[in-house]
């Protein structure tokens, strides 16, 4: 076990499932499969999802997910400690691969990644609408009030009434490429520094939700989006790296268990924003716990049964 990336020993997973519409005839069984994933909320209830997947067609499946860190999770699945977790295309476009222009199409980008990670040992199934990535929100109030829908629509604003837009933002997004100053120079913007406000993420979303910056900058994906009624701008331009979530699994595990794919696809098919927001409130504003937000998920859909 390679403890240098991070990973505890895992503990496994025992939930009480028979195949729903995935894992008829328990293609995984005798298999014995780990599942990953990274620390935050989203990662959590995904790493669940595939693993109550796997339960549910056959496998036993030993529990490693909440690594801390991009680099462990991904490190996990390629060197065989893991063999499958959810990954998000734009990170291993950038991160990962060391590209520095995110593709603008979606499946472009995922086909791209997918194509580069073979030599890896990673192979990616397909990709979910599901695409954690920055967005600019504002309450409802001033939706009305200044009826933006899009970025384009901000940009005209800022033009027009200057004294309009203000803007809070992580000090990560103000100053990277792929953040606001990117954003300002593809929508023609030009915001001055008085404007702008930087903070932590969780303060963002109640500032944004009170009115105190008009425009708050949010991952797509937060469930503090749907809890706090936030209006969010469509990136119609297609500025911002595409984040879709697909599972990334070890090259051998799949040779050996190719029935991985089957078990998981129509899982990811139906995984989007709205779903994404719905699970991640339940944790971050409720306070569920991960597992039990993804298993109910997995039985509300149909995917499995209760054993």
């Amino acid at each position: 076990m390679a403890s240098g990336c991070g990973l505890t020993s895992g503990s496994p997973m025992v939930d009480d499932v028979r195949p729903g519409s995935i894992g008829r005839g328990l293609p995984l069984k005798g298999a014995d499969l780990t599942v990953t994933s990274k620390e935050f909320t989203e990662q959590l209830i995904l790493g669940a999802i595939m693993g109550i997947a796997f339960q549910a067609a056959g496998a036993d499946v030993l529990d490693r997910t909440g690594i801390q860190g991009s680099i462990g999770a991904r490190e996990a699945v390629k060197s065989g400690d893991a063999d499958g977790m959810y990954e998000y295309t734009g990170t291993a476009w950038i991160t990962y691969q060391g590209n520095s222009d995110p593709i603008a199409d979606p499946q472009r980008q995922w086909q791209a990644v997918r194509d580069a990670d073979l030599e890896n040992g990673l192979t990616w199934l397909p990709k979910a609408a599901l695409n954690n990535t920055y967005a600019l929100a504002m309450n409802r109030a001033n939706f009305r009030k200044y009826g933006t829908k899009t970025l384009s629509d901000v940009a005209a604003l800022a033009r027009k009434d200057p004294g309009a837009v203000t803007v809070c933002v992580e000090s990560e997004f103000a100053n990277r490429a792929d953040g606001l100053p990117g954003m300002e120079k593809a929508y023609g913007m030009s915001l001055p520094a008085s404007r702008v406000t930087q903070m932590d993420t969780g303060i963002i979303y109640t500032q944004a939700a009170k009115g105190s910056c008009v425009y708050g900058e949010v991952f797509t994906t937060d469930g503090r989006i749907t809890s706090m009624n936030l209006a969010v701008m469509a990136d119609d331009r297609k500025f911002f790296p595409n984040y879709n979530v697909a599972p990334e699994i070890n090259s051998e595990s799949l040779k050996k268990w190719p029935a991985i794919a089957e078990v998981l696809n129509p899982v990811t098919a139906r995984l989007t924003n709205a779903v994404a927001r719905e699970l991640n409130a339940k944790v971050d504003v409720k306070g569920e716990d991960p597992h039990q937000v993804a298993l109910e998920w997995m039985e509300k859909e149909g995917f499995v049964r209760e054993g």
